[in-house]
């Protein structure tokens, strides 16, 4: 492998993973990550359009989908397989691949390292992207060396009993963010083990220091902890918490009135949501889609600072963040260092920093992340406000026109029916209709034991179709509605008879929704609620 040549690397994450993309870059090579949920179709055109002269896997399920295309890559040479014992064909263990190195001296190594320079590529990242081909954005080193200096000013983590809990796919710019934070300032990593459904189990046991993650692990959390609660007192619990967490970040006396209301909310229920993410969590930190804030302002009274950043992979994964002594919840935070931010006439956000990447591989003409004159169009809407807040209010391609003319955002409101505990996934549609109208999905792991309760079919179908189950669904979506303008709210829904997956191509690998791939798939659907 020389100095330029690209390398795949399709796998979970794991430790294997940090290894080999670790041993690529130290080569002078350009690291190409794959989602591992990615079909063989999908690794193909990645491996196929970067060139790959090698790919390492993680085991016999990647293998095969590498394996059923690989007629069809001339440029593929070597396949290297991080499980031992999963190798089939021509592929090879790591440890092979550790024994050839070893005859290798050192200086050669140390040698290739050196010469590589700060306008040398670093990584291709593939955008899930939500229609077409993946475009592989071009990221320099010195575009990770700037956005790793942005990030590391703040001192997140560091010292010698920090630990970082990773579970994001490190094929996505965000978790490789935090693997080159921790492993630059030797901060511990935590890696999953592979089952989604022992997040929250493995978070109470490693007790992270820093989370970073998406959306719906904390949407999961506030499900389960505010399920059962009475509104009343919950609302009252986190005004006071709220207060209080104000003015500790002031540094400012608490009322004695004040911190008895608080002692008591902090032993009934905020002390029970910190053990749920270990106990020591000191920040935690969510991205890729959009939150509500309710959510945050919850945790935050809990004492669990979550924090909004945003960025893209053209950004080198991050352009704005927020800090628990520097926020606004409903705000996505301010500039980083050496990050401009410019809002278009059209009300799209332009970035500008040494973050932004280099262009995409074998697409210069790629409209979406075009750079003019140094400011990248980033196809999303927002607005800065007098404190030099950012705040996203859309995709300019995700905002619905109704027939009436209206601009309706439909994050908000999905992120209200996403607050249901009965619900997985919210998609609102009525781009040129009378009205909008929602695609609904139920959440298995919570229905399912409602319905063994009340004697009811357990199958998601059966469900998604019973009376209950709508009129349940129907009360939580009038009080979303309320928050709302006439024109805004959604009149009718169906439930899914399944959940949304990447699998089936309807959610990307940070579970960001494909819209036009729900609205074409159940547009027959759709269509019914309206005649």
């Amino acid at each position: 492998i020389e100095r330029g040549d690209r390398v795949a690397l399709l796998g979970n994450t794991r430790p294997e993973w940090t290894y080999s993309s670790l041993g690529i870059t130290g080569t002078g090579a350009v690291v190409v990550p794959i989602y591992p949920s990615n079909a063989p179709d999908e690794c193909h055109w990645v491996v196929s359009d970067s060139g790959a002269r090698a790919i390492v896997v993680e085991d016999a399920t990647q293998l095969a989908k590498i394996a059923e295309a690989r007629d069809r890559l001339p440029a593929l040479e070597h396949v290297i397989v991080m499980v031992a014992g999963d190798e089939s064909g021509d592929a090879i263990s790591m440890d092979a691949v550790r024994e050839r190195g070893r005859a290798v001296a050192p200086s050669v190594a140390e040698e290739r390292a050196a010469s590589v320079t700060p306008e040398n590529p670093y990584t291709f990242i593939y955008t899930s992207g939500t229609t077409g081909n993946p475009k592989g954005c071009v990221l320099l080193h010195r575009n990770y060396r700037s956005v790793l200096d942005m990030v590391e000013h703040r001192e997140l983590f560091g010292d010698g009993d920090d630990l970082v809990y990773l579970y994001l796919p490190l094929a996505h710019a965000f978790a490789l963010i935090i693997m080159l934070a921790a492993a630059d300032t030797g901060t511990c990593i935590a890696y999953w083990g592979g089952d989604t459904k022992q997040i929250i189990p493995e978070l109470a046991a490693v007790q992270p220091t820093y989370l970073p993650s998406v959306p719906r692990i904390f949407e999961k959390i506030f499900t389960l902890v505010t399920a059962n609660a009475d509104p009343d007192l919950l609302a009252r619990a986190v005004a006071v918490g709220k207060q209080v967490r104000a003015l500790e970040a002031e540094g400012k006396p608490i009322p004695p009135e004040l911190q008895a209301g608080f002692d008591k909310a902090d032993e009934q229920l905020f002390k029970n949501v910190r053990a749920a993410f270990g106990g020591r969590l000191r920040e935690a930190v969510t991205g890729a889609a959009p939150i509500a804030h309710e959510i945050l302002e919850f945790f935050w009274a809990c004492g669990i600072p979550v924090m909004e950043g945003y960025g893209m992979t053209e950004t080198s994964t991050v352009a704005t963040s927020s800090t628990p002594e520097d926020h606004k919840f409903g705000t996505v935070g301010r500039p980083l260092p050496g990050v401009e931010v410019q809002i278009a006439e059209d009300g799209e956000i332009l970035l500008r920093g040494a973050n932004i990447f280099n262009g995409y591989w074998n697409n210069a003409d790629a409209s979406f992340g075009a750079v003019v004159d140094g400011w990248l169009h980033t196809g999303d809407v927002g607005s800065v406000d007098e404190d030099g807040y950012l705040s996203i209010t859309g995709r300019k391609k995700d905002i619905i026109i109704t027939a009436g003319g209206k601009n309706l955002t439909p994050a908000n409101l999905e992120n209200d029916m996403k607050q249901c505990r009965w619900v997985s996934q919210a998609v609102m549609h009525g781009d040129r209709r009378a009205y909008p109208c929602m695609l609904v999905t139920l959440d298995e792991e919570e229905i399912v034991p409602w319905a063994q309760a009340k004697g009811l079919p357990t199958d998601i179908p059966t469900l998604a179709t019973n009376p209950e189950v709508l009129a349940m669904i129907q009360e939580h979506l009038d009080a979303s509605n309320a928050k709302y303008a006439q024109v805004e709210q959604v009149k009718k829904f169906f439930i899914l008879d399944h959940d949304l997956t990447q699998e089936t191509g309807e959610l990307t690998p940070t579970l960001k929704v494909k819209r036009n791939v729900v609205n074409e798939k159940y547009a027959a659907r759709f269509d019914a609620l309206y005649s």
